[in-house]
C-alpha cells in the first residue's frame, strides 16, 4: 500500500504533469473521426454539415446587404437557397453577385439605391447537398430600413414653479435601432444627473422638483444610433423656474414613470429586462426594489439610474414574478407593481449525435427541446418531411425520436430535428452514415490509470468499426458487473465508482466474437486530506493575519502544490510590499486593510486529487464611542440612561459601562457606576443625594474599549439627611486623664447634603446616669481631657447636616488614656527542672494597680557568671539578660535554654499599653551541673607507621568540672565501618593521647568527648590515617629540550617525603667529570635540569642514599656547538678563580642580609616566615630545614594562632602532629636573578610527606626560567 505521511506542503506554481493525458485524451476524443479514417478504405466520403449559418441581418445601405453560408463534406457540397419557403437562385438575379470557394457561397446586391432592395427582404434558408446527404441551415431574415434624419422642430419653452415636477420631452425618430439618449447643454457637457433629476427609458428628462438652478435655455437631447454610427441633437429646450415667494411645500411621492398601480411586463428567456419607476415629490424620495415571494438575485440584478431602474441579465422563467418599487419620503409613500412574464423560445434539452453504423442496427436518433409555449417537434430528411405513419422502417416515437429499423446503406443521409413555437425556431442536423468497416480497438494497450482512492476511475476501450464492436471487461476469475459500483460506458469504457486499494490490478477489453483484446493497470494511491484547515479570523486594522493549512499526502506522488484563494481567486506572493507570504503551512496577510476580507481557501492539489478548506477573514476594531446619551424619568435616587449605539465593527458589543463625574469633586475624575449588557441602550442609574453629576458611556467588545461617548447634561440630586454614621468608632486613648473618640472618616458622598459634621457624645459606663456629654467637629479624632485614667466610657458618634441627623448610632465602650503600672508582682518563686531548664511561679497582680489593659508579666533572667573555679577568658564573659513575656492570665512559666552550672539573677514586672511598671525583688539562682561541650579542636599526628597521636583543647563549655575524656575509634572503608573501640582518660588534665598497633592501611574514625558528673558530652570527630615511610619516586618521565630536560613522576599519597640527587655525564666531552644537583623532594613531582649543551648526550642517574634506583639516557636537541680554541676565557684555572670570587661575593651578601634582619630571640615559626634564602641554610644533608626537637615547635606564639581562631577548626587543624605550619622557602629578590634552588621540605616534619592527609599540600616554587647554581659553577 502506498506510504503516507503527513506534509506541510508549500511549493507553488508547479505544473502538473498528469494534466498531460488529460489534454491528449480529449485531443484524441476530439480527432476521433480523422484518426478513424486512418483505418477507413480510400473512399471513406463524408456527409455535409454547415459550419456556418447565415445571418439576419437589417439593411439600412446598400453594403449592409450580404447573406454567407459555409459548409463542409467529402465530397465538398453544392449549395441551394430557398426564400419565403421557395426556391431562390442567386446567381440567376442580375441584380446580385455571388462568390463561391471550395465550402462556401455569398451573394450581396449591386445596386446603388435602398428602394432596390425591398424586394430581397424575406426569410432565407441555405442547404448545403453532397452524394450522403444534404444539411439545412438555419432561417435568416433579411430587413431593410431607413436611417433616421434631422427632422426641423419648433424651440420650445417649458415653465414651471419652484418645488413642482416636470419633464422635458425628447421624441426621438422612430426607428428598428434602439437609441442611446444623451441630455447635453450647447457646450456638450452632460447634464447632471441625480436622484432628483433622472433620464427615463423614453428619453425624456425628469425632475422629481424644480430648484432656481435648473433654469438655463440649453436642454438639449442628442440621439445616438449605434448601427448606423449616428447622432442627431435635437432643438434645444428653454426651463424657467418661477421662484416662490414662501419656502416650496413637501409634497408626498407620485409615480411620473409609469404610473401608480400595476403593469405586465412580457419577456423572452435570456434576454435583458429594465424595469423603471421614475417619481416626483418633495423631499426627493428614495426608491426600493423588492421580489414578492423571493429574492433578488445580486449575481444578475443591477440597480441603475440612482436606483430608478431595475436590470435583469439573462432571465429565466424562474424570474417570472411580481417585482414593486417602493418611492419613500417624509411625506408618505407610492409604489407601482410589474407582473413579469418570461415566456421561451425553443432551446435544446437534447440533440442527436452523428455517428456511423452498421447495416441491420437499429438507430435511434433523441431530440428534446423545451420552451414557453412547449414546442412542437418535427423531422426532415436531406430537408424533406418525414412521415413516421407510413412505414415501420422509420418511426417517430414520443412526438421527439426518430427510429430507423434494420437499416441499410439508403439510410445513409442528413435527418433534420426542428423544434418551433410562437417565439421561434430552431433545428440541428444530424447525419446517419450506414457503412461496413471491420472491428478495431483504437485506445491503446497497457494504458496505466492512477487514481486516489474515493475517486472514480474510467478506464478505456474505444473501439471502432460497422456494425459497432461489442467489448467485454474481464479481470480474472471476478465478475465485474456484480459490482455495483461498476458499469460500462456506451462508448466501450468501464466506470469503477468510489475507487479503493483492492481495485488496484489489470483489467482486459476483449471485441466479442473476435480475438482482439486489450490490458488496462489500474493504480490506486492515498487521497490527500488537510489535517489543520485554516480557522476564521478576526483581526484589526494595521495587524498580520495568519491561516495555517497542513495536508496528508501519498508520498509515492510528487510533493502536491498548495494554491491559495480570495474569494475563489488566485493569489501569488508579493515580492514588492510583502501584502501575502507562504511561508510553508502558513498563509501571512500583512497589514490587513479592509479590502482583505473575505473568504480565504486553501487548496492542496496533487497530481491526482485535490482537496480544499475555507475560511472568513474579518475586520474587527473597538467599537465606536455611543452617542447621544440622554437623561429622562428622573425619580428619587435613580435616573434613566438612554444612548445610541455605535458602530460595534463587526464585532458584537459585549457590554457598555457608565461612567459619571461629580462636578463638586472633578479631581476624582470620571469613576465607573453601572454596567449592563450589550443588547441594552439604556439603564436605570441609583444616585447619591446632593451631586451634580454627569454621565458618559464606553461600549466594550472583544477588541477593546471605545473612545468614552459626549458627556451628558447635568443633573442634580436634592440634599438629604444623611443615611448611615461612620464606622469603626473607637477609644485610642493614649494619654493619661484623657479620652481620644475616632472613627473612620465618612466620603464626601455620604454627606447627603450641605454643612456636614459629626456629633460625637460619651458618658461613663458606671455611676454618671443617662445625661450624654456631646461636641460637634468637622473631623475625627475628638479629644476629652480631666477624665481619670483607664475609665470605662460609653462612645457613640452620629452624622448629621443642615437638612437632619442620621439614624441613631448603637454605643461602643472606651477607654481613658492608661497609665504605668503601681505594683510588682510578689511571690515570686524559682523550682529547678534540670541543667538547662526552671519553672517560675509568682502570685497573680491586683488588676487595680495595672491602671490599663493587663498585657502580661515580663521575667528577666540575667546571667552573671560559670560556678566554675577556673578563671580563663572565657570565664570573664559579659553579662547576659534574657526575657521572657507571658499573657496576662499566666503566673507561672517554664523557661529552657539555660547554661547549666550558672549563677542567675530573675526579676518580673507587670507591663500595660503603657510600659513596664517596677521590678520584683531581684531572686538569685544556679543552675546543676550538665554534660560539657565538645573539645574546642582536635589535631592528628603520626609517629609512626602504626602511631597515632591526638592532641586537643578543653571543651570551650564544661558546663561543670571535668573529671576526664573518653575516646572512641574505629577503622573505617568506603562502603562499612569497624566495631568502635574505646579508651577512657581519667585525668582531665591531659590534652594528648597516642594509639599504638594501628593498621598501617587503614584509615580511621575519632570520637573524643569530655566528662562530668553529669555524664558525657558531645564528641568532636575527626578522621585521619598512619604516615607511611618515605620512597624514591617512580614512573620518571622526561621532556628534553635544548638546554633542559624536564623531569616528572608521581607522588605517593601518605608517604613521607624523601630526598634525591641527580648525578648527570656529557658523553661527547669525554672523561668522567660526573655532575649533580641540589636535593630534590619526592613530594615536588617536577625538577628542571638546566645548563646542558644543546645536540649532547647525557648518562642521568637518580641516586636515593648511595643507591641508584633509575638510570637513563637522553640527547638534547639542537646542534652541537664546534669545539672553540684554547683562550684565557675557557682555561680551567681562570675559571676556577672567577668562580670563587663570584661565591665569596655571594656569601658576603647573604651575611649582610642576615645581620640586618637579624633581631634577637625568634620561633622557628617566625624564621620560616621570615623572607630567608635557601643559600643561607647549611648545606649539610642531615641538618637541612631540621628543627631542633619538637618543644621548640611549639613557642609562646602558639596560643595566639589556635585561640578563638578558625585556623584551629577540624578543616585547618587536620596536618602532620609537629603543630607548627609547613612553609616554603622564599628567595630574595636580590639573590633570585642568580640562584634558583628549588625548596627542600623540611625532614624534621617526622617525615611526613607532602601530601599527607595530617600535612597541608606543600606548592614547590617554581624557577620562573632563572639559572640554577649549577648552570653558574658549571
Amino acid at each position: 500500500m502506498p506510504h503516507m505521511q503527513r506534509q506541510q506542503i508549500c511549493s507553488r506554481g508547479q505544473s502538473s504533469s498528469h494534466l498531460l493525458p488529460l489534454v491528449l485524451a480529449l485531443l484524441s476524443l476530439a480527432a476521433l473521426p480523422s484518426r478513424a479514417s486512418i483505418e477507413m478504405p480510400s473512399n471513406y466520403k463524408r456527409p455535409p454539415q454547415i459550419t456556418t449559418h447565415p445571418e439576419s441581418v437589417t439593411v439600412f445601405s446598400v453594403e449592409d446587404l450580404v447573406m454567407s453560408c459555409e459548409a463542409s463534406g467529402i465530397p465538398p457540397p453544392s449549395f441551394s437557397w430557398t426564400k419565403d419557403g421557395k426556391p431562390f437562385d442567386p446567381s440567376a438575379d442580375t441584380e446580385l453577385k455571388v462568390t463561391k470557394s471550395l465550402g462556401s457561397f455569398a451573394f450581396y446586391t449591386l445596386s446603388n439605391t435602398m428602394d432596390t432592395l425591398k424586394p430581397y427582404q424575406g426569410k432565407y434558408v441555405c442547404y448545403a447537398t453532397n452524394e450522403l446527404g444534404t444539411a439545412v441551415s438555419n432561417e435568416a431574415i433579411l430587413k431593410t430600413d431607413v436611417p433616421p434624419t434631422q427632422q426641423k422642430e419648433k424651440k420650445v419653452t417649458a415653465k414651471s414653479d419652484e418645488g413642482s415636477s416636470i419633464v422635458l420631452k425628447c421624441n426621438p425618430p422612430q426607428s428598428s435601432m434602439e437609441p442611446i439618449i444623451h441630455w447635453m447643454d450647447q457646450k456638450l457637457r452632460h447634464i447632471q444627473l441625480s436622484k432628483r433629476v433622472v433620464v427615463g427609458k423614453d428619453g425624456n428628462l425628469y425632475f422629481a422638483h424644480l430648484t432656481m438652478d435648473d433654469s438655463r435655455d440649453d436642454y438639449t437631447c442628442n440621439v445616438q444610433y449605434l448601427a448606423t454610427r449616428t447622432i442627431l441633437a435635437k432643438e434645444a429646450i428653454t426651463l424657467k423656474v418661477n421662484p416662490s415667494n414662501s419656502l416650496p411645500r413637501n409634497r408626498r411621492p407620485h409615480m411620473m414613470r409609469p404610473a401608480e398601480g400595476e403593469s405586465t411586463y412580457h419577456a423572452l428567456r435570456g434576454q435583458t429586462v429594465e424595469l423603471e419607476c421614475i417619481v416626483q415629490g418633495l423631499p426627493t424620495p428614495e426608491i426600493t426594489w423588492l421580489k414578492k415571494e423571493g429574492e433578488l438575485d445580486e449575481s444578475r440584478t443591477v440597480k441603475e439610474m440612482f436606483d430608478r431602474r431595475l436590470r435583469l441579465n439573462n432571465i429565466s422563467e424562474s424570474d417570472s414574478g411580481e417585482y414593486q418599487c417602493i418611492a419613500k419620503n417624509t411625506q408618505g409613500n407610492a409604489k407601482h407593481t410589474y407582473h413579469l412574464k418570461v415566456e421561451a423560445a425553443p432551446y435544446w434539452k437534447q440533440i442527436p449525435e452523428s455517428l456511423i453504423y452498421g447495416p441491420g442496427e437499429k438507430v435511434r436518433l433523441d431530440c428534446a427541446a423545451e420552451g414557453t409555449p412547449s414546442p412542437t417537434i418535427s423531422w426532415t430528411r436531406n430537408g424533406e418531411k418525414i412521415s413516421g405513419n407510413g412505414t415501420k422502417h422509420a418511426v417517430i416515437a414520443e412526438n421527439t425520436s426518430l427510429i430507423l429499423n434494420n437499416v441499410n446503406f439508403g439510410d445513409t443521409a442528413v435527418y433534420q430535428c426542428q423544434a418551433s413555437n410562437k417565439h421561434g425556431t430552431i433545428l440541428t442536423n444530424t447525419y446517419v452514415y450506414v457503412i461496413e468497416l471491420p472491428p478495431q480497438i483504437v485506445t491503446e494497450d497497457r494504458k496505466v490509470y492512477a487514481v486516489a482512492e474515493g475517486q472514480s476511475a474510467s478506464l478505456e476501450c474505444e473501439t471502432f468499426g460497422s456494425p459497432k464492436p461489442k467489448v467485454i471487461w474481464d479481470r480474472g476469475a471476478s465478475y465485474l458487473l456484480a459490482d455495483s459500483r461498476v458499469k460500462t460506458l456506451t462508448n466501450g469504457g468501464l466506470q469503477i465508482f468510489n475507487v479503493s486499494h483492492d481495485d488496484e490490478g489489470s483489467y482486459t477489453c476483449s471485441v466479442q466474437n473476435s480475438n482482439l483484446s486489450i490490458t488496462a493497470e489500474l493504480e490506486v494511491f492515498n487521497r490527500t486530506v488537510i489535517l489543520t484547515p485554516p480557522k476564521n479570523l478576526k483581526v484589526q486594522p494595521g495587524t498580520t493575519a495568519i491561516f495555517t493549512c497542513v495536508g496528508l499526502y501519498d508520498t509515492n506522488l510528487r510533493i502536491p502544490q498548495i494554491q491559495w484563494r480570495k474569494n475563489n481567486q488566485k493569489l501569488m506572493e508579493s515580492s514588492s510590499d510583502e501584502k501575502y507570504t507562504f511561508d510553508g503551512a502558513e498563509f501571512i496577510i500583512a497589514n490587513v486593510e479592509p479590502d482583505d476580507e473575505g473568504v480565504y481557501t486553501c487548496e492542496i492539489i496533487s497530481s491526482l486529487d485535490k482537496v480544499e478548506a475555507s475560511a472568513t477573514l474579518t475586520l474587527c476594531d473597538r467599537p465606536d464611542p455611543p452617542s447621544l446619551p440622554q437623561i429622562s424619568d428622573p425619580k428619587h435616587r435613580a435616573v434613566s440612561l438612554r444612548w445610541t449605539p455605535g458602530d460595534d465593527h463587526k464585532s458584537a458589543i459585549l457590554e457598555y459601562v457608565i461612567e459619571f463625574e461629580d462636578q463638586g469633586l472633578k479631581e476624582r475624575g470620571w469613576e465607573e457606576l453601572k454596567r449592563v449588557g450589550g443588547n441594552q441602550n439604556h439603564a436605570v442609574l441609583s444616585l447619591w443625594p446632593y451631586i451634580s453629576y454627569r454621565f458618559r458611556v464606553i461600549a466594550i467588545n472583544e477588541v477593546g474599549k471605545s473612545d468614552p461617548s459626549n458627556p451628558s447634561e447635568i443633573h442634580n440630586t436634592q440634599a438629604e439627611a444623611p443615611d448611615n454614621n461612620p464606622e469603626d468608632v473607637r477609644s485610642e486613648s493614649i494619654d493619661p486623664d484623657s479620652l481620644l473618640i475616632t472613627w473612620e472618616k465618612m466620603d464626601k458622598r455620604n454627606f447627603n447634603g450641605p454643612n456636614f459634621k459629626y456629633k460625637v457624645q460619651w458618658r461613663r459606663v458606671v455611676g454618671s446616669g443617662p445625661k450624654w456629654n456631646e461636641s460637634e467637629t468637622n473631623e475625627p479624632p475628638c479629644i476629652v481631657r480631666g477624665v481619670g485614667n483607664f475609665s470605662a466610657f460609653e462612645i457613640k458618634v452620629q452624622a448629621i447636616n443642615e437638612n437632619g441627623n442620621g439614624p441613631e448610632p448603637d454605643p461602643v465602650i472606651g477607654y481613658s488614656g492608661e497609665d504605668v503600672p503601681l505594683e510588682a508582682p510578689i511571690d515570686v518563686g524559682v523550682v529547678l527542672i534540670n541543667s538547662t531548664t526552671i519553672k517560675v511561679a509568682w502570685a497573680a497582680i491586683d488588676k487595680d494597680t495595672v491602671r490599663g489593659h493587663l498585657l502580661g508579666y515580663k521575667i528577666n533572667l540575667r546571667w552573671t557568671g560559670s560556678r566554675g573555679h577556673h578563671r580563663t577568658r572565657r570565664s570573664r564573659e559579659a553579662e547576659t539578660t534574657v526575657m521572657e513575656e507571658t499573657g496576662p492570665n499566666e503566673v507561672k512559666k517554664v523557661i529552657s535554654n539555660l547554661r547549666p552550672y550558672s549563677h542567675y539573677v530573675l526579676s518580673i514586672a507587670v507591663f500595660n499599653k503603657k510600659g513596664e511598671g517596677p521590678h520584683s525583688e531581684p531572686l538569685p539562682f544556679d543552675t546543676e551541673e550538665g554534660v560539657p561541650g565538645p573539645p574546642t579542636s582536635l589535631i592528628l599526628d603520626s609517629p609512626s607507621e602504626t602511631e597515632m597521636t591526638l592532641r586537643w583543647t578543653p571543651p570551650a563549655h564544661p558546663n561543670g568540672v571535668l573529671t576526664g575524656y573518653l575516646l572512641h575509634y574505629q577503622s573505617i572503608t568506603e562502603s562499612d565501618a569497624g566495631p568502635l573501640q574505646k579508651d577512657e582518660i581519667d585525668n582531665p588534665t591531659i590534652t594528648q593521647f597516642t594509639l599504638k598497633g594501628l593498621d598501617r592501611h587503614s584509615q580511621y574514625r575519632f570520637f573524643l568527648r569530655g566528662l562530668t558528673n553529669a555524664g558525657k558530652g558531645e564528641p568532636i570527630i575527626m578522621t585521619g590515617a598512619t604516615t607511611l615511610d618515605g620512597v624514591p619516586p617512580s614512573d620518571i618521565s622526561l621532556s628534553v629540550g635544548e638546554n633542559s630536560v624536564n623531569i616528572s613522576w608521581e607522588a605517593q599519597k601518605r608517604h613521607r617525603n624523601v630526598g634525591f640527587y641527580i648525578h648527570y655525564l656529557r658523553k661527547n666531552a669525554g672523561g668522567s667529570n660526573w655532575k649533580k644537583t641540589e636535593k630534590v623532594n619526592s613530594s615536588q613531582s617536577f625538577y628542571q635540569l638546566r645548563g646542558l649543551i644543546p645536540g649532547s648526550d647525557y648518562l642521568l642517574h637518580f641516586f636515593y642514599g648511595n643507591t641508584s634506583f633509575w638510570e637513563t639516557d637522553i640527547k638534547t636537541e639542537g646542534t652541537e656547538m664546534a669545539e672553540v680554541q684554547a683562550s684565557i676565557a675557557t682555561q680551567g684555572w681562570f675559571i676556577g678563580v672567577v668562580s670563587a670570587l663570584v661565591l665569596l661575593l655571594l656569601i658576603l651578601l647573604i651575611l649582610c642580609f642576615i645581620k640586618r634582619s637579624k633581631g634577637g630571640k625568634y620561633s622557628v615559626k617566625d624564621k620560616e616566615d621570615g623572607p630567608m634564602d635557601s643559600e643561607a641554610r647549611p648545606m649539610k644533608e642531615e641538618t637541612f630545614g631540621e628543627y631542633s626537637d619538637l618543644e621548640e615547635k611549639r613557642t609562646a606564639s602558639q596560643p595566639s594562632l589556635c585561640e578563638d581562631n578558625k585556623m584551629c577548626s577540624e578543616d585547618t587543624l587536620n596536618f602532620n602532629g609537629s603543630s607548627a605550619l609547613t612553609t616554603e622557602l622564599n628567595l630574595d629578590e636580590s639573590l633570585a636573578s642568580q640562584i634558583s634552588r628549588p625548596s627542600e621540605g623540611p625532614e624534621g616534619f617526622h617525615g611526613l610527606p607532602d601530601n599527607s592527609p595530617l600535612n597541608p599540600t606543600i606548592i614547590a616554587p617554581t624557577t620562573n626560567g632563572m639559572p640554577s647554581a649549577i648552570t653558574i659553577l658549571d
